[in-house]
């Protein structure tokens, strides 16, 4: 397996300091100590071997929680380290310009020399999301099937094969729902150097006078592209077109035979399309992992940090403890008409259906061996509780995850 450490980044601070400093994101001292936490952590996930470290693209994140990242970022711990790939999980791709994200991946992955790779995402908070794809009438979606999502995905797929002909060897011309390259598509560019650009340029770019065809530079260091991988998928839609266009889903499916039906779905539709993968190849799974004493430690350690907080003050109110149903749940709260209710948000039930690992390093041991053994996916989370617990803290939960978990699956 592949080992990556996820970080929201949080802005560090108590319940307490968080409403005495409200809003703590704007505060320069707090927001630099995230930033050193954040770059520690991924120092040290570098020094114990772990493949990748990774951010959500969040932003307006005024109470801290989810601080998300941008492409400064990504090229700040690339250069504070020296193995571990980098990137998003992922881009939110209707909040970007695709032009502007091609060019910002080329760079970062030029830069790394191949340390960049690429998370998708169709984007899920109003807040932000909203304001930022305002022109293409386009809203945050909960995947829901209703007329927004459908915009939502439209908007992404487009963005998506626009990334795919920017990243290529040659210049294209595309017009599309949201976008058209050149602009004004029928007509052309006005472009004053046309010599200049006919005899240097890339071949095609001018036509009858004018630009008639883009081409982006720098191309990836990696060829064709990054590799691509989708954030947190939970649909079979998304799991169907990830295999057909293939991209790693990261899923957040927890339940052991939910993953596997997940993963051999992943993997037929993938032979369909010409992809011929073993079971869990280019799967990832997500965890929350507490390494204690025993597993009350353990459970006290995760009610601190994001289980206890993010997940049941936050990440919870977009649907995500839909994720910790179980089969018995099926004839109290029938799925699509009776959500889990907060009662339901336990830290007991996360770990009842492997939502995270919780106990001794040779109980996460036990549970990781039938992971391995019933789906052995590619890719693993490791979700981290960074900023909401002390630094020290997850710095120790890490290399004894490292010690006592991730080296006999490396």
């Amino acid at each position: 397996m592949k080992f990556v450490l996820f970080m929201l980044p949080v802005v560090p601070g108590t319940r307490e300091e968080r409403r005495r400093l409200r809003p703590i994101a704007a505060s320069t001292d707090r927001f630099q100590s995230m930033l050193r936490q954040a770059t520690e952590l991924a120092r040290v996930a570098d020094d114990l071997g772990f493949d990748m470290v990774t951010f959500p693209e969040h932003f307006l994140q005024t109470e801290g929680l989810e601080m998300g990242a941008t492409p400064s970022l990504y090229a700040h711990i690339a250069a504070q380290t020296r193995n571990i790939k980098i990137g998003p999980m992922g881009f939110v791709l209707p909040g970007w310009n695709p032009l502007r994200l091609a060019c910002e991946v080329a760079w970062l992955d030029q830069i790394t020399q191949g340390r960049i790779f690429v998370g998708l995402a169709r984007g899920y908070q109003t807040r932000w999301l909203n304001p930022m794809a305002q022109k293409l009438n386009v809203s945050a979606t909960m995947s829901d099937q209703s007329n927004i999502d459908l915009a939502n995905r439209e908007a992404f797929d487009e963005v998506l094969q626009i990334l795919k002909l920017a990243w290529g060897d040659e210049a294209f011309s595309f017009k599309g729902k949201y976008y058209e390259y050149p602009y004004p598509y029928e007509t052309g560019t006005f472009w004053k150097p046309v010599k200049w650009t006919q005899e240097f340029g890339a071949p095609g770019e001018i036509e009858d006078g004018v630009i008639k065809k883009i081409m982006v530079v720098p191309k990836p260091y990696q060829k064709p592209h990054p590799q691509l991988f989708q954030a947190f998928s939970v649909s079979e839609s998304t799991i169907v077109s990830c295999a057909r266009r293939g991209i790693v889903p990261m899923t957040l499916v927890p339940w052991l035979p939910n993953l596997k039906r997940i993963a051999e779905l992943y993997r037929s539709e993938a032979a369909a399309a010409g992809y011929n993968w073993r079971l869990g190849e280019r799967i990832g799974v997500s965890k929350y992992v507490y390494i204690g004493a025993d597993k009350q430690d353990a459970y006290k350690r995760a009610q601190l940090g994001s289980p206890g907080t993010f997940f049941y003050d936050f990440s919870s109110q977009f649907g995500f403890c839909e994720a910790l149903r179980m089969p018995e749940d099926e004839e109290k709260y029938p799925s699509g008409k009776v959500p889990l209710p907060p009662s339901e948000w336990t830290i007991e039930r996360m770990d009842r259906c492997g939502y995270l690992d919780a106990g001794t390093a040779a109980e996460v041991r036990k549970r990781t061996d039938r992971l391995v053994e019933e789906v052995n996916p590619e890719y693993y989370i490791v979700n981290t509780d960074q900023g909401l617990r002390p630094q020290n803290e997850c710095l120790e939960e890490l290399r004894t995850f490292a010690r006592e978990v991730m080296d006999h699956y490396h």
